[in-house]
């Protein structure tokens, strides 16, 4: 009687996760729940409805371009959806690594500014600082004012229930990936990669803390008169995410006895929030401006392009540490 040896990978394709508890499936309720507002308002737009659009409003009047995007960032949420699912039915085990990757990975880029911006933009409203967003509403019609409380709250809650249902999936499938100290660093070549990202990524975050603090260097009268304290926050948070892609990267690369969790995690919430943003804003540069105005000024292209070259790197050395410690 012989017997056959079964590869790791096979055993992985083939085996199925016990059924989520109680919590995990409040959770999944909770995440579905909270993509109902953004796809409603955003298929009613595509179908002509004017819902939550002021008089005046560029988007009464909506750009090819417009359409396209709004179509595109409904797939993006439905996605949501999908990636809910998969880390709650006993099938979703079994979905290819590199499937999910990328989709997690832009998810937790594009949700992670918001869940730090939004509630700090709270906050400051809050204290009273910062203009009246109806009163913003009224001179620059744009949306009405509960369509970003609706949306951005609703993806404050989609984060957070992915992070959740994330967690206990990823540790249920690649719980030994993280497990442990960082050990022995990567080869010199990954080093110098991480270098460059540590690098740009310092340079990134110091252009948007400036920003961030009211400097005007490098943004065109349009960016400087738009100036808000709600703005600023967003820039700083970007700002903050640079940084972390950087040195999360250089933690990566240089090993040690750092438990690898830390600079695992930081790695690729910055690497996927500064890719994913810088890309989605330098695309919106490249396209028709809704307002009719020349869009943002060069150097703000450049620093969206900066952002995106930060992410691509500590993306490399990230990819590079998974791969030592799945081949470890």
């Amino acid at each position: 009687m012989t017997t056959r040896a079964v590869h790791p990978s096979t055993y992985e394709s083939q085996r199925s996760a016990p059924a989520p508890g109680t919590g995990r499936q409040i959770l999944r309720a909770v995440a579905l729940t909270a993509t109902v507002p953004y796809l409603a308002l955003k298929t009613a737009w595509l179908a002509g409805s004017r819902i939550g659009i002021p008089d005046g409003s560029p988007l009464l009047d909506p750009e090819p371009f417009l359409i396209a995007a709004n179509a595109v960032t409904v797939a993006m949420d439905a996605c949501v959806i999908l990636l809910v699912l998969v880390f709650t039915r006993p099938w979703g085990i079994r979905v290819p690594a590199w499937t999910l990757a990328v989709p997690v990975f832009v998810a937790t880029g594009l949700l992670t500014p918001i869940l730090l911006a939004f509630p700090g933009q709270l906050l400051i409203r809050a204290l009273g600082f910062g203009a009246d967003p109806a009163a913003e509403a009224v001179r620059e019609p744009f949306l009405d004012p509960w369509v970003f409380n609706v949306v951005y709250t609703g993806f404050t809650v989609q984060g957070l229930a992915l992070a959740g249902l994330f967690v206990p999936y990823a540790r249920e499938r690649w719980g030994r990936r993280w497990q442990g100290v960082l050990g022995l660093g990567l080869p010199s070549s990954t080093g110098v990669v991480a270098a460059a990202a540590a690098a740009t990524g310092l340079a990134i975050a110091a252009v948007h803390a400036y920003w961030a603090f009211g400097g005007t260097a490098g943004l065109d009268a349009e960016q400087v008169a738009g100036f808000s304290t709600a703005r600023a926050v967003v820039t700083a948070v970007h700002g903050m995410c640079a940084l972390g892609a950087g040195a999360g990267a250089l933690l990566l690369a240089r090993g040690g006895e750092i438990r690898a969790r830390w600079p695992l995690g930081l790695a690729w919430i910055g690497a996927g929030a500064t890719l994913s943003w810088g890309t989605w804003m330098l695309i919106a540069t490249l396209g028709p401006q809704l307002d009719g105005g020349e869009g943002p000024s060069g150097t703000a292209q450049l620093i969206y392009a900066g952002q995106m070259i930060t992410g691509s790197l500590a993306a490399a050395v990230l990819a590079r540490f998974l791969i030592s410690r799945r081949e470890g």
